[in-house]
């Protein structure tokens, strides 16, 4: 029977929030049907194993947290530049941190695919594939730097949205100020 591509969303909406209250532990498959407010057995008819239901979480994240293109159309207007760079990186920090229970659930589905091997693929394959798209749209948008640099712009970032979200080094500090240093220092003009 052919799955309404509607009802997976709400199912997945619904798990996130499920992830986002109660963590990997409250996530079950009865769980999602009750705060979606449907049927027992349906989260079970579309995600078979709790992995395919955590790793169309992770997919889901990746689509809620897509960027504005009425904010990305004056910005590729702009010469690549650093300052580019900054003004991209800033927008991307802006968005997990005004996102914080999706922020917070992806960190959570890493951790849990550490112990769950299906997960693992799934959630690999999906944080790949985004940094895939991160580097084709860095080179195709001709900002300087390259895969690499992407690559640890990626592990700067997570660090310091980990830092926000948690239990940190402290919150006194502005993290515009620091996304613009971590930008410059990680990415340098050709």
């Amino acid at each position: 029977m052919p799955r309404n591509p509607e009802r997976r969303t709400q199912l997945a909406d619904a798990g996130l929030a499920v992830l986002a209250e109660s963590g990997a532990r409250g996530l079950t498959h009865r769980a999602v049907d009750a705060t979606a407010g449907l049927p027992a057995g349906t989260a079970s008819n579309y995600f078979r194993s709790r992995d395919a239901l955590l790793g169309a979480l992770g997919e889901r994240i990746f689509e809620r947290l897509a960027p504005d293109e009425t904010v990305l159309a004056p910005l590729a207007e702009r010469t690549p530049s650093i300052d580019l760079v900054v003004d991209y990186v800033r927008y991307i920090v802006e968005r997990l941190l005004g996102r914080p229970e999706l922020s917070l659930a992806l960190f959570e589905l890493r951790l849990e695919a550490v112990r769950r091997p299906g997960l693992n693929e799934i959630l690999s394959r999906t944080l790949q594939q985004g940094f895939d798209a991160d580097v084709s749209f860095h080179v195709q948008a001709g900002l300087p730097g390259g895969a690499e640099e992407v690559r640890l712009l990626h592990f700067a970032i997570d660090g310091l949205i980990l830092d926000q979200l948690t239990p940190g080094v402290g919150r006194r500090y502005d993290v515009d100020a620091v996304t613009t240093r971590l930008v410059r220092r990680l990415v340098r003009e050709d």
